[in-house]
């Protein structure tokens, strides 16, 4: 099992490029094998392949507007996560409240899709809580996105939704590509091991579908980025 994390759980350490390549060593040194983005703070991707390389993390997707994935910005955002060497580039929501919203998300990811399969990468979509609505015709918004690309699952706000997540993952097998796993309580999140998410069903799910990658999140770190996510990194070793 490998361990990377998302780093928008350490944004508040994060104001320039100089700060984003002097945190992914704080990531590697913490003990984590990748890394998620959720920005570049005007870097190329050469620039943080390199510094990735030397770390030797893994860069496991990216979190990207879905404005990204339309138009003549789509080869940029291609190119730029080709460079960068992940397989996957995904949005960390879209509009997905009315079945017409979950449609077109589905639609927009769906076309970057297949151009991305030709350069051997997927798009993917990350949910919250809302997306497991019924929407129409006993469908939600993560059956109707499922449909045209990959998922990642964040197990938190599955939980929240009422999804038993040893049974879901399962489920959408095929459609899974990645996974957050975070903790919380009362839609508040929490390093792991300090909230009421059923952390166990969670690790059940992940090694039942046979997951590379196991990617931290935390939207609201406690103290600080780092502080909160090395307490999560020892949870995670020690429950994996």
């Amino acid at each position: 099992m490998k361990f990377a994390v998302q780093l928008y759980s350490v944004r508040d350490h994060i104001e320039n490029g100089n700060d984003l390549l002097e945190i992914l060593g704080k990531v590697k040194e913490i003990g984590f094998d990748g890394v998620e983005f959720a920005g570049y703070q005007d870097l190329s991707a050469e620039v943080l392949k390199k510094r990735c390389d030397e770390l030797g993390l893994t860069v496991v997707g990216s979190h990207m507007g879905l404005e990204d994935f339309m138009g003549e910005k789509l080869n940029e955002t291609l190119s730029y996560h080709k460079t960068l060497g992940t397989k996957y580039v995904g949005v960390g929501g879209a509009p997905h409240s009315t079945y017409e919203e979950a449609k077109n998300t589905a639609d927009v990811l769906g076309a970057a899709n297949t151009e991305a399969e030709k350069i051997g990468m997927n798009t993917y979509y990350h949910n919250h809580t809302e997306e497991f609505a019924d929407l129409k015709d006993g469908k939600n918004a993560m059956d109707i996105i499922g449909e045209q690309c990959k998922l990642e699952i964040d197990t938190y706000w599955s939980f929240c939704a009422g999804v038993k997540n040893s049974d879901y993952l399962p489920k959408m097998k095929d459609k899974v590509a990645l996974i957050h796993i975070k903790d919380g309580k009362n839609h508040k999140p929490m390093a792991l091991g300090e909230g009421e998410n059923d952390l166990a069903d969670v690790v059940k799910g992940v090694k039942e579908i046979g997951l590379e990658w196991v990617i931290l999140e935390n939207d609201d770190p406690v103290p600080t980025g780092l502080e909160d996510i090395t307490r999560s990194y020892k949870w995670l070793k020690e429950n994996f």
